[in-house]
């Protein structure tokens, strides 16, 4: 019996690719516009000093020192200190690259210092975009009261000290600490928030339908049926379908199509493996199978997705 933690597994998904991080000294009076960035996660951290920040039209939120910040879905947002100043786009300002992703930013009017470590984080893998995908438009974490204050908070500022000092290594070491922490808030905020205990997540939690869904996650590539998941789950037939599409939305046998397919398109982007051997990886008997299925899904053939994913990368500044 495979272990059950299907929600873990995809919390390990959580891969951070096309990282990077912004050391920034701001003194009053200040104002940055962060620019939106799609299928990218945010994260902020206020080492010294404090701030506000607003997403849209919805109030400013006041950051004092230890506030930790997520913006999951990378939306636009604004930080400033609550002076009455211009607003500057982040990507405007004149910063320092002291690595090849990571950057120190110098910026306001000379009064009293803030310290905020930002980053940018991509994430590739399908479950991860599931599990952000129904992550609130911004998450703070209070490090001084989170359930793992200690560590949470030494983990912070051995974050700051790193890149604040340059050390060799630090941009890895800083890498490494991100990852923790995004993965820590995410878990929290599942813990606490109703929001994080229904639907998709539900079900990755159910003792039963999560025995499915992580054997779909772990093995795409295996010649699943109706009776085959049932049977993972210890269900008959009828139960099993009828609660996967309670918990998660879609037949079961859809979710693997949809599971395949998305596991595919990384594929594509992340290798130059040939069709025929992503076809076997992800369950299908031959590239002309796979090419069909694939073009039902997405409305175009699995050669063009690679060729759109070969295109230079945009640039982050």
């Amino acid at each position: 019996m495979l272990p059950f933690d299907p929600l873990g597994d995809a919390l390990q998904f959580l891969r951070m690719r096309g990282v990077f991080y912004c050391y920034s000294e701001v003194s009053t009076p200040w104002a940055i516009e962060m620019p939106a960035m799609a299928d990218a996660l945010m994260f902020h951290f206020v080492a010294q000093g404090s701030c506000k920040l607003q997403l849209g039209s919805t109030p400013a939120r006041e950051l004092s020192e230890g506030a930790f910040v997520l913006v999951p879905q990378g939306r636009a947002h604004l930080m400033f200190d609550g002076a009455a100043a211009p607003a500057v786009a982040l990507f405007d300002l004149e910063r320092e690259l002291v690595a090849d992703r990571y950057e120190r930013l110098r910026h306001g009017g000379g009064g009293a210092k803030t310290v905020v470590i930002c980053g940018a984080v991509h994430f590739d893998d399908a479950a991860a975009q599931a599990v952000l995908a129904l992550l609130p438009p911004a998450l703070f974490i209070d490090a001084a009261r989170s359930r793992h204050a200690g560590w949470v908070r030494d983990t912070l500022r051995l974050m700051a000290e790193e890149l604040g000092e340059q050390r060799a290594g630090s941009e890895a070491v800083a890498t490494r600490l991100a990852d923790i922490l995004v993965i820590q808030a995410i878990r929290d905020w599942m813990e606490g928030e109703p929001a994080g205990q229904g639907g998709w997540l539900a079900a990755l939690n159910d003792r039963q339908i999560g025995r499915a869904i992580a054997g779909i996650h772990r093995d795409p590539s295996h010649a699943w049926t109706l009776e085959s998941l049932a049977a993972l789950a210890a269900m008959s037939r009828t139960a099993f379908a009828e609660r996967f599409n309670s918990l998660v939305g879609v037949p079961p046998m859809r979710y693997l199509a949809q599971w395949r397919m998305q596991t595919a398109t990384r594929l594509l982007r992340e290798t130059d493996d040939p069709l025929a051997r992503i076809a076997m990886q992800v369950g299908y008997e031959s590239e002309a199978a796979f090419s069909r299925a694939f073009k039902r899904e997405f409305g175009h053939a699995p050669g063009a997705a690679r060729r759109g994913s070969r295109q230079p990368e945009e640039p982050l500044a």
